[in-house]
């Protein structure tokens, strides 16, 4: 048996489903998870976040987290809490994010359990969070902060090195070689023309990669972005109404702050006041404003963009924009509308039909943005069904994923196909209908894995 024998690959998360990201790597007595994301959306995948965790936390040497959304670093804590005592590697835009972005799950968590306490609507004698903001903050002391293109050493004959994903600032592929072989993990694949970001590098060959099957069944609208913005705020400007746009803190809320920037800059829109309230959103983009060299924006127009917006962090000023009825633009989270300020906008505005709700990325299965934009007319939230009067419109051009045919171009770059391609990170259909597109087009082994399932190399 050669060294890089027995390598296995054991699908924890993020395996049919595009939530909970955690992939099991058991290779020459090692234990290295690749990501360590919370189930998000339907209430099925949300209880797995319950269930006791398939190994023992602290029988893992390593974390490699690609990126610092929710559903790729959410479980940390509860891995933490519950034994593990390894390094955690990543990007230092993933690790300052991720810290942002685990505290202010806890406290929403927090918030949550006492609010459905003292109003009575959990179906449990007493709502506990999953993890609390102490719990968030002991993640910190974990982190290994690295460089893109720089091979990292687990062990002698184990190494990684991170490359740009194109998706979020600081996301990365991580390329792991075990002995002989070479494994990519493409995390969130990005666009391969980001707004803010440089696009996902070229790779010319791995053995095997796991890719993200997102958008698998389906290509975004070749459409004018900053065309069809100017005509959603115009439209909602014209009858008086209050544009809400959920947007996640990392990334998309910059995005959409840059094009409003530049339609205000151009004269497109008119003075309309613009509201980031967000404390996350705002703390993330302090982030982004320390690593200007990690995104394909000139320092000047980065300096520029925030000019406009009134940053609301306060709870009290926050309520009294919520309460003030006159037009405006607000970026609030979260994004699917799982949770966050956005909420308490919604149950003001959401039944006025002369406002408008933007969807501006991906909505999972189970979540209120994706029930939404399927038709729901009441959504629950705060232990109450609110009725959906206002427009809704959702502009899939802005999404930070790369569609099928983005990806299929990045996998025609390699010089060598790899041996296997495993997809992740996809509902079932996407997932399938990638897996037809990939071994029609380029006569590739596709493997479609299912929750728990686990994959020899």
């Amino acid at each position: 048996m050669t060294i890089e024998d027995d390598i296995k690959l054991k699908f924890l998360g993020g395996a049919g489903t595009v939530t909970g990201s955690k992939t099991l790597v058991e290779a020459q007595g090692q234990r290295i998870l690749i990501d360590c994301g919370l189930f998000q959306g339907i209430k099925d995948l949300r209880k797995l976040n319950r269930d006791d965790f398939p190994v023992d936390p602290g029988s893992i040497d390593c974390i490699i987290l690609t990126h610092a959304h929710l559903d790729h670093c959410g479980y940390i804590p509860v891995l933490v809490k519950n034994g593990f005592k390894g390094l955690i590697y990543c990007t230092q835009p993933t690790k300052e994010l991720t810290e942002i972005i685990l505290l202010d799950s806890g406290k929403i968590q927090e918030e949550d359990a006492n609010k459905a306490n003292r109003h009575g609507y959990s179906r449990h004698s007493l709502a506990r969070p999953l993890y609390t903001a102490s719990d968030a903050k002991q993640v910190s002391s974990f982190f290994s902060e690295h460089e893109y293109n720089s091979w990292v050493f687990i062990t002698p004959t184990i190494k990684f090195q991170l490359h740009n994903a194109g998706h979020i600032i600081g996301s990365a592929m991580v390329e792991l070689k075990i002995g002989e072989k070479k494994i990519l993990f493409s995390g969130d694949m990005g666009r391969k023309d980001p707004l803010l970001l440089y696009p996902p590098k070229k790779v010319d060959h791995v053995d095997y990669l796991v890719l993200e099957s997102t958008y698998g069944d389906r290509e975004h609208k070749v459409v004018d972005l900053r065309e069809e913005l100017t005509s959603i705020i115009l439209e909602t400007y014209h009858r008086q109404g209050i544009l809400m746009i959920p947007a996640f803190a990392v990334e998309r809320t910059q995005e959409i702050i840059f094009l409003l920037h530049q339609l205000k800059d151009e004269g497109l829109i008119p003075n309309i006041p613009i509201y980031l309230d967000s404390p996350m959103a705002i703390e993330a983009t302090l982030v982004f404003d320390k690593y200007p060299s990690w995104q394909d924006v000139s320092k000047y127009d980065l300096s520029r963009m925030y000019e406009s917006i009134h940053f609301i962090s306060d709870y009290q000023a926050s309520k009294s924009v919520v309460m003030n009825k006159k037009p405006k633009i607000v970026i609030a989270g979260s994004g699917m509308l799982t949770g966050g300020r956005i909420l308490n906008y919604l149950e003001n505005h959401m039944k006025v039909a002369k406002n408008m709700l933007l969807f501006t990325g991906f909505q999972a299965a189970g979540t209120r943005g994706r029930a939404i934009l399927e038709g729901s007319k009441f959504i629950k939230f705060f232990g109450e069904y609110h009725e959906v009067n206002c427009e809704v419109k959702s502009i899939s051009s802005m999404s930070a994923h790369a569609d099928r045919i983005e990806m299929l171009n990045w996998l025609r770059d390699f010089k060598t196909l790899p041996e296997k391609v495993i997809l992740n990170h996809g509902e079932p259909h996407q997932a399938d209908s990638f897996r037809v597109l990939l071994e029609s087009k380029l006569d590739v082994l596709v493997v479609v894995p299912q929750l728990g399932e686990s994959i020899k190399l």
